[in-house]
């Protein structure tokens, strides 16, 4: 609701006069191709006459239409778009949110793509898979010399993605339990226990940290090892001794001289009390 007419090819902009029921507002391409859009009058045009617009760009204010975006930008700029968009809500409010943990969600709602043609995969029409795994099938065909199949990429609400997950464990615990777990028994289907919410349900340690498999199995092996010598030799520490015995005898004799000056100058100071003493008498 009341969002942007977006642009959907690069060119000109042309604005025709409002005739009451709205303006037309026709994009030329460089090519001479021609995209009309029909604005209402109420609507608050983003760009002037003969101005330069290029294809997902707004034509009159208003938020733009993720789906509409995807389908003309593709997913790099729709993703981008969200973060974004997400990001402006939170710093009118003043909070300050690092980008990686938007971007987690956002990728999360655009991880899917819907075939359209399977070619030679094992895909089926408007099946959904995950886009990892169809970018691997593909390759896997075109180096076969096979025909790859043929898809466009998903957007899915946080809701729905939740419950798209390969986890029927996992989406059963979010939402619709009933309807995933039937569908997970009707397709015998099996949880691989990969992700980090199926394994905190069953109880099994987490795949994060020594709980990986490949940590779990690390060893120590070093047929090789030799314990270190010392690093002072008997010899060494002999003379070391022997040198600190030294150091404490000519510490103790100048603690003696010290004592023996020290006692000389008092003997002196009181012989001469003594003897100022007996003049005054």
């Amino acid at each position: 609701k009341g969002k942007a007419t977006l642009s959907r090819i690069s060119g000109v902009i042309r604005i025709g006069e409002d005739e009451g029921r709205g303006r037309e507002v026709t994009v030329v391409a460089d090519d001479g191709t021609e995209e009309v859009h029909l604005i209402p009058g109420i609507s608050r045009l983003e760009f002037k006459d003969g101005d330069e617009i290029f294809a997902g760009d707004a034509i009159v204010e208003g938020p733009r239409d993720p789906k509409e975006l995807l389908e003309i930008k593709g997913v790099r700029e729709t993703q981008q778009y969200l973060v974004d968009e997400v990001q402006k809500v939170y710093r009118d409010q003043g909070v300050s949110i690092h980008d990686k943990h938007i971007e987690l969600v956002v990728r999360q709602m655009t991880r899917r793509v819907r075939i359209s043609d399977p070619g030679d995969s094992d895909f089926l029409p408007g099946e959904q898979v995950d886009q990892p795994i169809f970018a691997t099938t593909n390759r896997n065909l075109v180096e076969e010399g096979k025909k790859p199949a043929e898809g466009r990429p998903e957007l899915m609400g946080i809701t729905k993605a939740s419950l798209a997950t390969d986890s029927w464990l996992s989406a059963a615990s979010f939402q619709e339990t009933t309807r995933v777990l039937t569908e997970a028994a009707i397709e015998s289907r099996q949880d691989k226990l990969v992700g980090l919410k199926e394994n905190i349900i069953i109880g099994k340690l987490i795949p994060a940290g020594t709980g990986r498999e490949e940590y779990r199995r690390v060893g120590t092996h070093a047929p090789d090892y030799k314990p270190m010598d010392f690093y002072s030799s008997a010899d060494e520490e002999q003379d070391l001794a022997e040198w600190l015995a030294t150091q404490a005898d000519s510490s103790n004799a100048s603690d003696d001289s010290f004592a023996g000056a020290y006692e000389a100058d008092v003997i002196d100071l009181a012989n001469g009390a003594i003897e100022e003493a007996i003049e005054e008498i």
